[in-house]
């Protein structure tokens, strides 16, 4: 039995984490931390989560829980990540990652988005980046693994066996994103809140999202040239969710079912990537509560542009389902395992 602790469960990758693991019939949750929440039992905090009336929230100590799993999931906000994961992989451990906080491989670039020097470039090296179908063979023996985050989840997929193929003219991608309130934490703020948010869509972070040098990276290592985007993210009145429209100059007069052709041959084996039939888009909807990315395409022969659509639920595919699915992969486990389910309809 694989014992897994989890640190920081009481945000909503956190949470995420503690529902999709109760379907987890090889692992163990046998710790899990909260500042705010120590002392209370998870059903306390999380009614839903009856299951879990016997484990408490502690605080997190590093001297008292290094020693007790095996593998350690850090749901910690930004820049608090670094010296927890640094001191875990000194104790040996293996160390699954879903802050910002080793995506980056650039320490500067690292500081200059998310205004905090980076103590540890050394593990800046060593982290792989958890999108398994890119790198599953690296994450097999990877000691830290740094998750996607949810945006650069549901641009890259799509764009990627494009750029490889040198299909699209780098400087020409424009990212349009909607994400659902949830992607902004657990958390009080009146920008959020239900008068705010509701009968409302809204741009924000417009040219200057902290997600964009992660996608610049993934898609420049793609094309082996640099990549800019201009990418801009919208603010959807939906707990969960997100729906990237892609748009990028091709450099090749492709049809839109040989653009499909393309997707199923890179996805084709791949669990939790769904193209969509020519004609079809993906939706929020068919993804809410799962750890698919549906992906579909259409070349716009009157501009010689190509339009890829993705969705994903942030929380799960975008964050706490990957995360599980990194796992199973680093300890030979069944890939799928407790992350299996279709999504809730209606």
């Amino acid at each position: 039995m694989l014992r897994v602790f989890i640190c920081g469960g009481s945000g909503y990758t956190g949470s995420e984490l503690l529902r999709i693991l109760a379907l987890h019939d090889e692992i163990e949750i046998v710790g899990v931390t909260s500042e705010k929440s120590a002392g209370l039992s998870v059903s306390e905090l999380f009614p839903a989560f009856f299951i879990y009336r016997e484990l408490k929230f502690e605080n997190l100590q590093i001297e008292k829980i290094k020693d007790r799993a095996d593998v350690y999931f850090l749901a910690l906000p930004h820049g608090k990540s670094q010296q927890v994961a640094a001191e875990l992989i000194q104790a040996g451990k293996r160390v699954i990652d879903l802050s910002a906080d080793f995506r980056i491989k650039d320490s500067q670039i690292y500081t200059l988005w998310y205004k905090t020097e980076h103590a540890f470039p050394h593990l800046l090296k060593e982290a792989v980046y958890g999108l398994p179908e890119i790198y599953r063979e690296k994450i097999k023996n990877a000691r830290l693994i740094a998750n996607p985050g949810c945006y650069p989840t549901s641009v890259i997929l799509p764009l990627y066996p494009f750029l490889k193929k040198g299909l699209i003219e780098g400087d020409t991608i424009v990212v349009d994103s909607k994400s659902g309130t949830s992607g902004a934490g657990r958390k009080a703020e009146v920008s959020l809140s239900y008068c705010e948010v509701n009968e409302d869509f809204r741009a924000y972070n417009v040219a200057k999202h902290r997600h964009t040098p992660e996608i610049e990276q993934e898609l420049s290592y793609a094309s082996e040239r640099n990549i800019i985007i201009d990418f801009t993210t919208h603010l959807l009145p939906l707990n969960r969710g997100i729906l990237s429209t892609i748009y990028g100059k091709l450099n090749k007069n492709i049809t839109t079912k040989e653009a499909l052709e393309i997707l199923e041959e890179a996805y084709h084996s791949e669990p939790f990537v769904k193209i969509m039939p020519e004609g079809q888009v993906p939706a929020i909807k068919y993804v809410r509560g799962t750890n698919y990315c549906y992906i579909g395409a259409t070349v716009n022969q009157r501009t010689g542009r190509i339009i890829l659509i993705s969705a994903i639920d942030n929380l799960v595919k975008g964050a706490s389902g990957q995360a599980v699915q990194n796992m199973n992969i680093m300890f030979g486990i069944e890939e799928t395992k407790a992350l299996k389910n279709l999504a809730l309809s209606p």
